[in-house]
């Protein structure tokens, strides 16, 4: 029987529905894959959303992550993800992604921490909980660097309001992570994505919002000029701030 390896590999095939206009995969569409390929490594080693929900009352919610784009794969090609976990924290759990094109170079990175979440209490729960363990323990990290706390330049504008509904949520019954990426992605009108493409981005997953929530989405572009814009949603219902996201511009070659 071959051993389990921390390390899971996965290749996508990029279809027409993973593409937006420019047929470049859609920043969501990649989220959804790291949230795909994260459940299926989880699975791999024995803790799945199934035994996490039906054995501990918990699931798997992601927190923050930080992606660094070096080349946005385009529709028909055929990548491959990489994903790995680090030794838990307390209460967070880090993992790292790499995506590589069907030479093998890499085009995208990415770090995340998960928590889990008491499915009825809705509260964070300690990572002792379930008591995880991995076949390997990787001390190697996809970016170097310490994920900062996220806050605007002093100069938030009203974008755009939103309200949650059928199409937003997920399994877990609140707004999915690939859905705030692409409420972020319409802050920017269709001549922005034509002219710029997402360098980085860092996304903090504050509060979650639930069906019926209605989200306002505020932009400060105070530091445009550095190819830096900060966005974050705030929901009007409690008025807590559902995330806070800083995005890196380039320039379309």
């Amino acid at each position: 029987m071959a051993s389990v390896s921390s390390v899971f590999k996965r290749k996508y095939h990029i279809d027409l529905r993973d593409v937006d206009f420019t047929k470049s995969l859609k920043l969501s569409t990649l989220f959804s894959y790291f949230q795909d390929i994260a459940s299926l490594a989880s699975e791999e080693i024995g803790f799945g959303i199934e035994k996490l929900e039906k054995e501990f009352g918990v699931a798997w919610v992601l927190t923050r992550i930080r992606v660094n784009i070096i080349r946005n794969p385009i529709w028909d090609e055929e990548i491959t993800i990489e994903t790995w976990p680090l030794e838990p924290g307390k209460a967070d759990f880090d993992r790292d992604y790499l995506v590589k094109d069907e030479n093998g170079n890499i085009i995208i990175k990415a770090v995340s921490k998960w928590v889990i979440m008491d499915l009825h209490e809705r509260k964070i729960k300690r990572s002792k909980t379930i008591g995880i363990r991995y076949p390997e323990n990787i001390t190697e990290r996809a970016i170097e660097g310490k994920l900062e706390k996220l806050k605007d330049f002093g100069t938030l504008e009203e974008v755009y309001n939103k309200v949650i509904g059928y199409s937003d949520i997920d399994f877990n019954g609140h707004l999915n992570n690939s859905k705030y990426v692409d409420y972020i992605m319409d802050c920017f009108p269709i001549d922005d994505h034509k002219s710029h493409a997402i360098h980085t981005i860092d996304l903090s997953f504050n509060h979650e919002a639930l069906p019926g929530d209605s989200i306002t989405l505020y932009k400060d572009i105070s530091k445009l000029d550095e190819n830096f814009i900060y966005i974050e949603g705030v929901n009007q219902t409690n008025d807590h701030v559902a995330f806070k996201s800083l995005v890196n511009i380039k320039q379309n070659s």
